[in-house]
């Protein structure tokens, strides 16, 4: 008998899109994760939904790829209908997406490492 437990990662969920106002072709994320560089995801992501069960969730966007830049942070669900110009004029070149809550200090370090926590995804 296989006694293996299988986990399934429903949240946080991430939709991304290759058009601002969540248009054009869609992909959907689930789980801890990062996304290194936002224009190989469709041809460049526009626009987002994220979404979650937990008030932890956390939502970083990076101006650099590889989680690099200046960055902004999000806490619970978001609609974001255009990623251009996003964080002080520049467009959205990275992105973590959690169910944990990452402190400052965590992101400042995933920042100057380009390493994610273990159990991330990175795409």
């Amino acid at each position: 008998m296989d006694n293996k437990a299988y986990v399934s990662q429903t949240y946080p969920r991430l939709t991304v899109y290759n058009e601002e106002n969540f248009r054009g072709s869609r992909r959907v994320f689930r789980g801890n994760l990062g996304i290194r560089n936002t224009d190989n995801i469709l041809n460049g992501i526009e626009s987002l939904r994220f979404f979650s069960t937990s008030s932890n969730a956390t939502l970083v966007l990076f101006t650099g790829t590889r989680f690099r830049g200046n960055f902004r942070v999000f806490r619970g669900n978001r609609n974001i209908a255009d990623l251009d110009d996003l964080i002080r004029g520049n467009d959205v070149e990275s992105i973590i997406s959690t169910n944990q809550r990452l402190t400052l200090q965590q992101i400042r370090n995933i920042r100057s490492s380009g390493r994610l926590p273990s159990g991330y995804r990175i795409i």
